[in-house]
């Protein structure tokens, strides 16, 4: 479980930078240039990942259980799922009108995503996991807030044809069916099914 939870450190350590120093973060991304701070984040991102995948996959194998989920839970998972990879279709697209309305799709599908995995994993890997993802999202949402208080978040998005709506529908519906036909379980070794 230490891999995972070291995992789950440099990957949302590297994420919470904007939301504990941003200030630091615009100044770096100024000093080295924009490309080698994507660099830098995009390589210390892919680290963690991979620590959190390698990590999840030996933790769950002899995670305690801590309660087993109704089976009518995991359709409610399944639900939510599809929702969550339209929010994140919705962050792909180019902006619809959805975008707007939503502010910040990706962290609403991460919410989804983790939300929907607790309802159907009780095993203390899995906690400690989703409870994560789910604790820094409303985290970073919170912070959002202020920083645009602060004139340091980005400006409103304009909205776009409703065209584009629907691409991130079909996006987040092709995403969805790729992760339930073999995805996930090429993934992470389990069929959601």
């Amino acid at each position: 479980m230490l891999v995972m939870i070291i995992g789950i450190v440099v990957f949302l350590g590297i994420h919470s930078v904007r939301i504990v120093a941003p200030r630091w973060r615009l100044a770096k991304m100024e000093e080295w240039g924009e490309g080698k701070w994507k660099g830098l984040y995009s390589v210390v991102s892919i680290v963690g990942l991979a620590l959190l995948i390698w990590g999840f996959g030996m933790a769950r194998l002899e995670a305690p259980i801590l309660y087993e989920p109704p089976v009518w839970m995991k359709h409610i998972t399944l639900l939510l799922m599809l929702f969550a990879f339209i929010f994140l279709g919705v962050f792909i697209a180019p902006p619809g009108r959805m975008k707007p309305a939503l502010k910040h799709p990706m962290l609403i599908a991460i919410k989804t995503w983790a939300l929907a995995h607790l309802l159907a994993n009780g095993d203390l890997a899995s906690l400690i996991l989703f409870l994560s993802f789910l604790a820094w999202a409303v985290f970073d949402r919170i912070a959002l807030k202020r920083q645009a208080r602060a004139g340091l978040a980005p400006t409103a998005i304009t909205p776009g044809p409703v065209t584009n709506d629907v691409i991130a529908v079909v996006i987040g519906l092709v995403l969805y069916g790729l992760f339930i036909w073999k995805l996930h379980a090429v993934l992470i070794g389990v069929s959601p099914m």
